[in-house]
């Protein structure tokens, strides 16, 4: 432990690490909460720079807390000890495992993304919510994806709760953020077919060709994709929607596609 325990939601450190509650304060400082003991681990173990970890020792007993405290004490990052009244200004809701770290936030250059020969990757176009942001990346990583885009955020990409919907798969899928030009630019270059989710797609989902180089695209559910993903080299595809709701939540169609996607591939 790096001192004694903190007792004042007043003190200095505190106040400086709630601040990147805020968007603003995340991008200005370069650095993001990361709330959760099994989000905790898999950070430190994708290698990203663990600046601080609070803990409240009363809490953190689960055995994934002390798993997650073990693996930040083999790091360079202070450990701050506080109490239940401090860590409930850091935390976010009542699920938190007594541990809550600053991290120096991860680069997104779409530049340095590294696909593989055969790539599957998800482009998610202007998210306004974090949780939906979240599932999405947990689809992903379920379904083996190589790399997520998320072009023109509303969001940004590490927001805390974007971190903790995802349970810690942001750490493990390639996250890269740019805008819708630059990206579909990208995906042409990078010899993708981009397959897009449109409620008029002319092609039902299970009826497209998932195999091979390619980037399922979602858009938001308030505004749909941009005019820009349309062209003869891009191809739209349905879900059903047999009831009253005209489209799914995006991070549930993300799951459909991404799955038929894998079973394609591995039917191949």
């Amino acid at each position: 432990m790096s001192g004694p325990e903190i007792t004042s939601p007043s003190n200095p450190g505190v106040q400086t690490a709630s601040r990147l509650r805020e968007r603003r304060d995340r991008e200005v400082l370069g650095r993001t909460l990361v709330d959760g003991a099994r989000e905790i681990s898999r950070a430190i173990s994708s290698g990203v720079d663990l600046i601080e970890l609070f803990v409240c020792l009363d809490v953190a007993t689960s055995a994934d807390a002390v798993s997650a405290l073990a693996d930040a004490r083999k790091t360079a990052a202070r450990i701050t000890p506080v109490n239940p009244v401090v860590l409930a200004k850091l935390a976010y809701g009542d699920r938190s495992d007594g541990l809550v770290a600053v991290i120096r936030t991860p680069a997104t250059d779409l530049g340095q993304l590294v696909l593989p020969a055969v790539p599957l990757v998800v482009v998610a176009e202007s998210l306004e919510k974090p949780g939906n942001l979240g599932a999405i990346l947990r689809s992903a990583d379920g379904a083996g994806v190589d790399a997520l885009v998320v072009t023109d955020p509303v969001t940004d990409v590490f927001n805390p709760n974007a971190i903790r919907a995802s349970l810690g798969t942001i750490f493990a899928v390639p996250v890269a953020v740019a805008t819708t030009a630059a990206t579909i630019a990208w995906l042409r270059a990078s010899g993708l077919a981009i397959v897009v989710a449109r409620v008029d797609g002319s092609v039902p989902y299970s009826e497209a060709d998932l195999r091979g180089p390619l980037a399922i695209v979602l858009g938001s559910e308030a505004h749909g994709l941009a005019d820009a993903w349309a062209g003869p080299d891009i191809k739209a595809v349905r879900l059903p929607m047999l009831g009253i709701a005209d489209r799914l939540n995006v991070s549930a169609a993300a799951a459909i596609l991404l799955y038929e996607a894998r079973r394609q591939r591995d039917l191949s």
